[in-house]
């Protein structure tokens, strides 16, 4: 992501040379009726540029850090549930004595298998 943002950056800084190379010329720009400034027209636009996006990058930087505020909070809060849940909770206990019938050996006899099917019992 770094990457594309660097190449949109250089592609802005070169169109703006560009720009700037094939239009210095001198405007002049009346701010009020007795104020006149006289100044380059890359100049103009470059003020321009930074008066639009100055402003928005603020607010962008001004949400970012305040939703990361939040998040780290959250994350605390999650945190210290789950410390405070893995204190409650009860310590393991010795293990219940084995039956004795689940320990003795299974009798060849008990095994069951499956019957063949009779051919005598059918009417049909």
């Amino acid at each position: 992501m770094q990457i594309i943002r660097t190449i949109v950056w250089v592609l802005i800084l070169f169109g703006i040379m560009t720009f700037s190379f094939f239009n210095w010329d001198t405007v002049e720009v009346n701010l009020w009726e007795n104020l006149v400034l006289e100044t380059k027209v890359p100049v103009l636009v470059i003020v321009a540029f930074l008066l639009g996006i100055v402003p928005m990058w603020l607010y962008h930087r001004s949400v970012k850090w305040s939703l990361g505020r939040r998040i780290r909070s959250l994350e605390a809060s999650i945190k210290s549930t789950a410390l405070a849940h893995r204190a409650e909770t009860p310590a393991p206990t010795a293990a219940a004595p084995v039956d004795k019938a689940v320990d003795e050996a299974a009798n060849p006899e008990d095994i069951l298998s499956p019957t063949p099917p009779s051919t005598g019992d059918n009417p049909a």
